[in-house]
């Protein structure tokens, strides 16, 4: 069913659509391409978008929050990935920057100092340079902010090195 035989009407493409919105947020992008692919042409595309937009089906801000949300707690991603991910979905940048500043900063830190410790156990060396190259690899990969991720390295590291 990943492709019908024949092109979907824009009535018929509007309920699939509205269905899969129901289920879950959808980005207004990846229903454009469903869209597409189902075999309407652009304009009915954008009426169809246009018609699921006012009807509530697809909201940007929603959508935004939902995965902003989504992502820093089930894969512990920093600001930074989330936001290029929303930006290849063609999210605004007005409605990022609104979704990521809901993030509270106590949580944010708290998170990535877990991810860390659970990082620092894997870490092979103790070599101060390289072990702190480590973490700010892993830390910036995850998406964080690299002030932040220092200031958090700096804590994990020294903690552990009270620990011992």
């Amino acid at each position: 069913m990943n492709s019908p035989k024949q092109p979907l009407t824009p009535a018929q493409a509007a309920n699939r659509a509205a269905a899969l919105c129901a289920r879950c947020e959808q980005a207004p992008g990846d229903i454009r391409e469903k869209l597409l692919k189902w075999g309407l042409s652009p304009a009915d595309a954008s009426q169809v978008l246009r018609q699921l937009t006012e009807q509530g089906f697809i909201d940007e801000s929603r959508f935004a929050s939902a995965f902003v949300k989504d992502k820093f707690m089930f894969n512990g991603w920093g600001r930074i990935k989330i936001a290029h991910q929303l930006r290849q979905k063609g999210i605004t940048a007005e409605v990022i920057d609104e979704a990521t500043g809901t993030l509270d900063e106590e949580n944010y830190r708290n998170r990535l100092i877990e991810l860390l410790r659970a990082k620092w156990r894997t870490v092979k060396t103790r070599e101060p340079r390289a072990a702190w190259a480590a973490m700010m690899r892993f830390a910036v990969s995850r998406g964080f902010e690299t002030s932040i991720a220092a200031e958090c390295v700096k804590q994990v590291t020294r903690i552990d090195a009270e620990d011992d």
